[in-house]
């Protein structure tokens, strides 16, 4: 059996969905323009450069989440899926998912994302694991806060980790793992597999690929 795993902003997605997200509750008013916008555009570009404090980020993004009831976020968030995400998914993108399903594969998204976001998009792809950053909760609401390790470079590995041994499995376990990814953020999980592919990757990703060979595809 191969191990597929599944990067999803700018990978899966011809988009991200962490920023999409954000726009939309501007969008709607949820968010204060003034306030918002610009700084879901600076985490966007530090993430982009490499830079970013995941841990202000979450703070940033995580909050309004705790802000309102669960049902209203679902609601929001089956809205979300038609009118930003959706149109994000390319033909391209779900036959290679199903490629790998066809052959077998254990697979997952492991994204930075949190999960409230990436949950549905993932179920969109038919894809059975999500290894994702967790939002915190409390009586069922969100605190506003992560669980544990953020899936964030090097955190992915962890989580991936932890993940195959709740299964009982092992990076070992595997014939052959695959991981795709756009990002440089994403180097160390995509060092740990044996087939690492870029995918419309940043420039920095890109000449990391050519210098070791890696493949390097376009889902768009």
């Amino acid at each position: 059996m191969d191990l597929v795993l599944f990067d999803l902003d700018n990978t899966l997605l011809a988009g991200d969905s962490d920023f999409a997200w954000a726009e939309f509750l501007i969008g709607k008013g949820v968010l204060d323009r003034e306030v918002y916008e610009t700084k879901n555009v600076t985490f966007y570009e530090q993430y982009k450069a490499g830079t970013l404090d995941i841990f202000a980020f979450l703070d940033f993004q995580l909050a309004p989440l705790a802000r309102h009831e669960r049902a209203q976020l679902d609601a929001w968030h089956a809205e979300f899926m038609d009118v930003a995400i959706r149109p994000m998914i390319t033909a391209k993108a779900r036959a290679l998912v199903d490629k790998h399903r066809a052959e077998g594969a254990l697979i997952a998204v492991v994204t930075a994302t949190n999960s409230f976001v990436t949950g549905p998009i993932t179920r969109e792809f038919g894809i059975p694991h999500l290894v994702a950053t967790i939002p915190a909760q409390e009586n069922g609401a969100f605190t506003g806060k992560p669980r544990g390790m953020p899936a964030f470079k090097a955190g992915k590995i962890e989580r991936v980790d932890a993940w195959l041994e709740s299964l009982g499995l092992h990076m070992g376990s595997f014939d052959n793992s695959w991981f795709y990814s756009d990002s440089h953020n994403d180097l160390p999980l995509l060092a740990r597999v044996r087939q690492p592919v870029a995918v419309d990757p940043d420039d920095t990703l890109r000449e990391h690929a050519r210098l070791h060979g890696w493949p390097v595809i376009s889902l768009r």
